[in-house]
């Protein structure tokens, strides 16, 4: 179902289909967030991915209590973008050699997915509301609020020393 299609007719079928789009991702990540921490030499980028995926486990839990609160099966979509953002994170990391400028690299990767999180469930909780769904707005607030929590943490600590070490 690609997202104008005749499948989304209401303002409620694109909260259900945005939904299952960052259902899918969230899982996906699930998957990608322990391989990120693997490559990291960094210890504290290495400890903010597994601080990260815990929180990502607690995503996957929301969003299947948002579902149920709106009355709609949980159920993943793919999501191309994240697939894509996965995947460039992927070839970017097989492409360098030293673990220094890998460790920036993964930053960068990671604030890309956090990135898209942020516009997703920006707009969730914003049609949450328009939908008259506050208690599922306020649910998927604590997750953008952990989003950009971490993608605050990621830019501080590119920025006080990942990316002055990979720059030698």
């Amino acid at each position: 179902m690609g997202l104008f299609t005749k499948d989304i007719k209401t303002m409620d079928d694109l909260f259900v289909h945005q939904l299952q789009d960052i259902y899918y991702a969230e899982k996906q990540l699930l998957k990608a967030i322990p391989k990120m921490a693997d490559k990291a030499s960094d210890p504290m980028l290495k400890q903010g991915f597994l601080t990260h995926l815990d929180e990502t486990k607690g995503h996957v839990k929301r969003l299947e209590q948002v579902f149920e609160m709106h009355g709609v099966q949980p159920k993943a979509i793919d999501c191309p973008a994240i697939d894509g953002i996965i995947e460039e994170a992927d070839e970017t990391a097989g492409e360098v050699e030293d673990k220094k400028v890998l460790d920036a690299a993964l930053i960068n990767a990671a604030q890309a997915v956090e990135h898209y999180e942020i516009v997703r469930y920006g707009s969730l909780v914003s049609w949450a509301k328009l939908l008259g769904r506050n208690d599922c707005a306020a649910v998927l607030q604590k997750t953008l609020d952990e989003e950009k929590a971490t993608d605050k943490k990621l830019n501080t600590l590119a920025e006080s020393q990942v990316n002055l070490r990979a720059a030698g």
